[in-house]
């Protein structure tokens, strides 16, 4: 495999907003030629683009089911490149996604990377972006998951330190053509990192979570995956699409990993390159960089999710005060 050529030591300081890939050639290029990737595989064109924004801000400004919310380029590109300039489906995407804010405050509400314990889950190194894209252009995402502490936080604690990186990385354009890759080491979890959770709120949150959240996830690679995270693993991949589910590999060893992911994205703890420090200061000046933008979107509103095209019955729609926050998944029930 082709990796990045780029290599990081110890003394190196990095800034939010530099691309490290640019310094390498084939990398550069790949970023540079974004028009293109987009072109090729979101249908985005100059004119394309100009007339979805003209639409979607129309359909915004006539739609009395939402509220201030955002209507500059980034925020409109991403719903419509995750959706291949499909106005009609970005238009539900939105709605959707303004819908889970409103149903899962606790996650998405007050999303600051300066509150304490989000800011102490990011220290820890649990969840980290990597200053080096991939071959592909994409951003690497890694996670730790024995770095985060089930006892001392919740799985809301979790998602809210997910939303926060991922939130803040949309606003970048190169990330909502070229995608993500996740890379998590599953080494240190244990039983109550699964008993956290509430398989109810679990599933859900990935159901939606897929259908709202305008990501283009791309891989999914696991490494060291215990029994206890193989089970949660499982129930996951069996709540979301199958061609999110295809994209999840799990590897037996660190070997195995690093054929199928560019060493020189990944922290020295993954064999790579990059002090995982380097990584956690990295995340912390990109959040700090977009700490009021991310605030900024709590400013926005559903006031009524009649719009939202549901196969669900009306009477089986999510309701404020039917989502628990309690639970585990000692027992697997799901509706």
């Amino acid at each position: 495999m082709t990796t990045a050529s780029v290599l990081l030591t110890v003394g190196t300081t990095w800034s939010s907003n530099t691309d490290i890939c640019n310094k390498d050639e084939k990398l550069g290029r790949t970023i540079r030629n974004a028009p293109v990737v987009a072109a090729r595989e979101l249908r985005e064109t100059p004119s394309g683009r100009e007339q979805a924004l003209r639409i979607m801000r129309e359909w915004m400004q006539q739609n009395c089911d939402i509220k201030n919310v955002r209507q500059d380029d980034s925020f409109l590109l991403r719903f419509l490149r995750h959706k291949k300039f499909s106005v009609p489906m970005a238009q539900q995407t939105l709605l959707k996604y303004l819908s889970l804010r409103k149903y899962y405050p606790s996650i998405f509400k007050n999303m600051d990377c300066e509150n304490p314990k989000i800011k102490d889950i990011i220290n820890s190194g649990y969840i980290a972006v990597s200053p080096v894209r991939d071959s592909n252009g994409r951003r690497v995402i890694i996670y730790n998951m024995g770095k985060f502490d089930p006892i001392k936080y919740s799985c809301w604690d979790m998602c809210r330190a997910h939303v926060v990186v991922y939130e803040s990385l949309l606003e970048d354009p190169n990330d909502q053509v070229f995608g993500f890759t996740h890379v998590g080491d599953g080494s240190g979890s244990t039983t109550s990192h699964v008993t956290a959770w509430n398989p109810i709120d679990f599933a859900r949150l990935l159901k939606w979570g897929e259908q709202s959240l305008p990501m283009r996830h791309k891989e999914f690679q696991l490494v060291n995956v215990p029994a206890a995270l193989k089970y949660i693993i499982d129930f996951a991949t069996s709540k979301v699409s199958p061609k999110m589910s295809e994209r999840l590999i799990i590897h037996t060893n660190m070997k195995n990993l690093h054929n199928k992911v560019d060493v020189s994205c990944l922290p020295t703890s993954f064999g790579g390159h990059i002090p995982l420090q380097d990584m956690i200061r990295f995340t912390k000046d990109l959040l700090n960089e977009r700490r009021q933008t991310v605030l900024a979107l709590d400013d926005m509103e559903i006031l009524s999710t009649r719009g939202i095209i549901s196969s669900r019955k009306p009477t089986n729609a999510l309701k404020p005060e039917s989502i628990s926050v309690e639970g585990s998944f000692r027992k697997l029930e799901i509706d």
